[in-house]
């Protein structure tokens, strides 16, 4: 119950990528990890698909409890920003059409448009290091100009990437010296092996339960499964999957939706792919949310445990490291598509184009916290939404 509650908290006050920084000092200021172990663990955490935040929350409780703290804390990470969507997803379907919300909504989605373009550029600069990625990066954008299927596009940046990519490695091998852990930990016994074979089948029980319903609620959450089993780096980074499964494939949402759960997504506090509650809010209420949520995060739930067992084999591999840089350089291009397109549906007017660019330098060149810039940008839409000027 410690690590529930204690991941509940950051769950319930965590915002945008003050997240990362309050797990890392909740497993190193409690004493349950040491600082080595929390950076490898950072580093295991890019190796397969997954959002990063919530792969770390589940690695961190593994290490501390085995299988069942991995489901406390990561259960407790994810809760509160589930329960937030959900009653934010209610109001938003049932009220969204109304005039005065529809104009602040706007205002919304340029801000988003706005901290996009920031992460758009601050992954091209970590991602985009050498030509291959750079190839990589601008013919993901040209496949996605053109319509192509976004989780293609993924599968084969990580083999391009497995193949001509070569990053060098990011994780030190132990000195041994005295404080600093193992790499990796020791060989699993049976019991840990099993409980994690458990782990497995039930993730793919529920996936097989969602393709036996054959309804919208089924379909959104065997949607989910397929992104958060093949997608890398962050929400922001899986986000060009999410669109084109909700808006391009499945025509769930909307553009304006879509970019409308992107920034509910960012208002509430834990894990930004919390959006995927949006979507399956939209396809089957309650259901559809709860299925959705699961199928986002589970897969890399047991990749995690998994991996951390596995993970002084493989790191070091540069196939492995190459096929990463891959992907993550096509997230790149998909993303700046993904910016783009909502940037045309958003910055419709002057007033728009200025909140959005407001919203880039205050958190490029600022460094202000994601939360007072949307509710900052939201009290000043407001103002020139009274004024006439919006």
């Amino acid at each position: 119950m410690a690590i529930f509650r204690a991941y509940l908290g950051v769950g319930l006050t965590a915002f945008g990528m003050a997240v990362l920084q309050k797990l890392r000092g909740l497993v190193i200021g409690r004493g349950w990890l040491t600082e080595a172990e929390t950076n490898e663990g950072l580093a295991l955490v890019q190796l397969y698909p997954g959002p990063i935040m919530v792969d770390f929350t589940a690695y961190a409780g593994y290490r501390v409890r085995g299988v069942p703290g991995a489901i406390a804390s990561t259960t407790g990470f994810v809760l509160p920003s589930f329960i937030l969507m959900v009653g934010l997803s209610a109001a938003y379907f049932a009220a969204g059409d109304l005039p005065w919300v529809a104009s602040l909504l706007l205002g919304l989605e340029a801000l988003v448009v706005g901290v996009l373009v920031n992460v758009v550029l601050d992954l091209g600069a970590r991602s985009v290091t050498g030509r291959a990625t750079a190839v990589i990066a601008l013919l993901a954008f040209v496949a996605s100009l053109y319509s192509a299927n976004a989780i293609l596009v993924v599968l084969v940046a990580l083999i391009a990437g497995a193949l001509v990519s070569r990053p060098a490695a990011v994780v030190p091998r132990p000195s041994g010296a005295a404080g600093v852990p193992a790499a990796a930990p020791e060989v699993a016994g049976r019991r840990r092996w099993a409980a994690i074979g458990a782990v497995a089948a039930a993730v793919l029980a529920v996936a097989g339960f969602a393709w036996m319903l054959a309804s919208p609620v089924g379909e959104v959450g065997l949607s989910m499964f397929k992104i958060g089993a093949v997608a890398f780096g962050n929400g922001s980074t899986i986000m060009p999957l999410l669109q084109a499964e909700a808006v391009n494939a499945h025509g769930w949402l909307t553009l304006r939706q879509f970019a409308d759960g992107i920034a509910l997504g960012q208002v509430t506090p834990g894990p930004f792919l919390i959006t995927a509650a949006f979507v399956g809010f939209k396809v089957g209420g309650l259901a559809g949310a709860t299925l959705a949520t699961f199928g986002i995060f589970s897969p890399s739930f047991a990749m995690t445990l998994i991996f951390t067992e596995v993970f002084g084999r493989v790191r070091d591999l540069r196939a492995v490291r190459g096929a990463l840089a891959g992907v993550l350089a096509s997230f790149v291009g998909l993303l700046a598509m993904v910016t783009l397109q909502l940037g045309r549906v958003a910055l419709t007017t002057s007033a728009a184009l200025a909140l959005a660019g407001a919203a880039f330098v205050a958190v490029r060149f600022f460094k202000l916290d994601l939360l007072l810039v949307f509710v900052g940008g939201l009290a000043v839409w407001e103002i020139l939404l009274l004024a006439g000027l919006a």
